[in-house]
């Protein structure tokens, strides 16, 4: 085979761990470690290119799957080969299509695709054969040099009331690394956390991961934000365990303290998320986001239609990075607003974000990022830094990082020490409640 780009001479994928802290979602408690995959590709020019997407064996195996359709291939006839991955794809038996509506987190592994990994690895070859930024590889170009985030909040509880292997940092000299692992259920300590972040990375926005005690106190945690920080956009994300007149009841006329809520509500009484949502709207007049109800294009539609969200946080994990800026081109066509969600992930995906934001056209919403839970964790040579609220925009050529090989093997042992390599938010919660069992309509630590 010839062309005038390189060839795929090889595709590895490997599969990753890192140590994550005790935080509660209404999911659960997250367990010590998190899990990711991360697609490795080289080509007959000698570059390297690297992706990297959530963890798990159904992930994995649906990458291994994909090497005959990568491997050969010329990379600037990237979107054929992911064409060629799209057309072999079949609907796993399990798959109901329901996505993440209700945070079933058992469901999230079918709302991620396992090739965009592979797409961020091939634009990353492409990037460096051509000698330009990825993100100019992307939507219109570059449109910013640093992109906006947020401090992302969550309530943590005592990973000593378990016998598992958190990760104790207890001897760390950063602050926020200290800080990170102890029990965080109080509003003052919650406060304390965001000032922690401000000073380390300079966030001038906070979202508060909810879903984890009663509405009513959860929104006491806002307003102590706000009152610490008059001027920060304060947003909360209860993933939907609120019911509609809840949501309401709590959220109308509160303008002066919430920039956005997230997933206020979920399906009830025979209406789906997005009928439910859409009333949320019309009754509180707050701007709503969401990274449940719109993960898909025709889940998207219907959310369209119904008016349901002002924000989609397009996770490139789901959408791909060209489908993740498609959707900013249409929202920002509209007067709407994009941004990302994340999930737990190491710095190759911060350098991901960076340079998909980085493309996003009009004025995207301070994007989410987890990693300020897993820094200190680097998989690259040169992780992308947040420094005053913002993330820097690697200049280097494809995706401007280098691949810490000897890091990425210690990750992949870990990975293979582990009993289970699927998320399950439900084991580390039966040390807090015993029998404790998943419920979307009810916050985790309320039973």
């Amino acid at each position: 085979m010839t062309g005038k780009t390189p060839i795929v001479t090889e595709m590895q994928v490997i599969p990753v761990a890192g140590y994550d802290s005790m935080e509660m979602t209404l999911s659960g408690a997250h367990g010590p470690f998190f899990t990711r995959n991360l697609v490795v590709l080289k080509d007959s020019c000698g570059h390297t290119g690297v992706g990297e997407i959530h963890g798990g064996e159904y992930t994995c195996q649906c990458l291994k799957a994909c090497i005959p359709l990568v491997e050969g291939r010329e990379i600037g006839r990237y979107r054929a080969s992911l064409g060629a991955i799209h057309r072999g794809e079949k609907p796993s038996e399990e798959d109901d299509g329901e996505g993440i509506q209700t945070l079933d987190i058992s469901k999230l592994k079918f709302v991620v695709r396992a090739e965009w990994a592979i797409e961020c690895a091939l634009l990353d070859l492409l990037g460096q054969f051509l000698g330009v930024p990825m993100c100019e590889l992307l939507a219109e170009g570059k449109q910013r040099d640093q992109v906006e985030v947020l401090g992302y909040l969550f309530y943590v509880s005592d990973k000593g009331k378990t016998d598992l292997p958190y990760l104790d940092e207890r001897e760390s000299a950063d602050p926020w690394f200290r800080m990170r692992r102890n029990e965080m259920l109080a509003h003052e300590q919650i406060v304390e956390q965001a000032c922690c972040l401000q000073e380390k990375y300079g966030f001038r926005n906070f979202k508060l991961k909810g879903g984890v005690f009663e509405g009513t106190y959860e929104m006491d945690t806002v307003r102590a934000l706000k009152k610490q920080f008059p001027l920060g956009h304060i947003n909360i994300d209860p993933n939907g365990a609120w019911s509609l007149a809840e949501a309401v009841g709590l959220c109308k006329g509160a303008q002066d303290i919430l920039t956005y809520v997230e997933d206020p509500c979920g399906p009830e009484a025979g209406f789906s998320s997005r009928e439910i949502m859409a009333e949320f709207k019309n009754a509180t007049h707050l701007p709503v986001a969401t990274n449940m109800i719109a993960t898909n294009w025709r889940q998207f539609y219907h959310a369209a239609a119904l008016k349901s969200v002002d924000i989609v946080l397009a996770d490139p994990h789901f959408w791909g990075l060209e489908g993740s800026l498609r959707m900013a081109a249409i929202l920002n066509d509209w007067g709407l607003t994009w941004g990302s969600h994340s999930n737990n992930h190491f710095d190759i995906t911060l350098a991901t974000f960076a340079h998909v934001a980085a493309a996003a056209p009009g004025h995207p919403t301070a994007l989410d990022t987890h990693w300020i839970w897993q820094d200190g964790q680097d998989l690259l040579e040169d992780a992308p830094k947040i420094r005053n609220g913002y993330l820097e925009v690697p200049k280097g050529p494809g995706l401007g990082v280098r691949l810490d090989m000897k890091k990425v093997m210690e990750a992949n042992k870990l990975y293979n020490s582990m009993p289970s390599h699927d998320r399950d938010d439900a084991a580390a919660m039966q040390y807090l409640i015993p029998g404790w069992k998943y419920d979307s309509k009810k916050p985790c630590l309320v039973r």
